[in-house]
């Protein structure tokens, strides 16, 4: 039974590390519970603390990554319009697959600065803004799963 359940830990992490870059998949939590699944077998032992510090660095990088575009909007001169078109952009393009996760934040940012009275080169300067903020929280995402992939392994040896 460890056997299978330690395969289907790994699974997991696989499965969370594509997560990071495939919609709809969520990555960090899916890696997550692969530690837990792993803390279910008798050749994992990972101490309460550790799971706790996962759990809650889990939670932390879930919300960062839908609001790091926006961070990403603001830090590159953007307005309030540009960071609720970025922020709303997230979520509309949840609904588009991969390409819409990509744009939608960006295309979001866009328009909010164009809606707020702001000149075109500086709308994509902001929506530009928002594309690196996403790539930002994709590696702050991968970093975690891959982490969590090394705990995973290091446990098993």
């Amino acid at each position: 039974m460890d056997i299978a359940l330690l395969i289907l830990a790994g699974i997991f992490m696989v499965i969370g590390i594509l997560g990071c870059i495939i919609p709809g998949l969520p990555g960090v939590p899916v890696a997550y519970a692969g530690l837990w699944i792993a803390q279910a077998t008798q050749r994992v032992n990972f101490s309460w603390q550790m799971l706790l510090i996962w759990g809650i660095v889990t939670i932390v990088v879930s919300v960062l990554d839908y609001v790091v575009p926006a961070w990403g909007t603001k830090q590159f001169g953007g307005t309030k319009y540009g960071v609720w078109g970025s922020t709303i952009g997230v979520f509309i393009g949840l609904f588009f697959g991969a390409l819409g996760v990509i744009l939608g934040p960006l295309v979001g940012a866009i328009l909010g600065e164009l809606i707020g009275g702001k000149a075109f080169a500086q709308a994509i300067k902001a929506g530009w803004g928002s594309f690196v903020g996403l790539l930002f929280g994709t590696i702050l995402k991968l970093i975690c799963c891959g982490l969590m992939a090394i705990a995973l392994i290091q446990a098993i040896w």
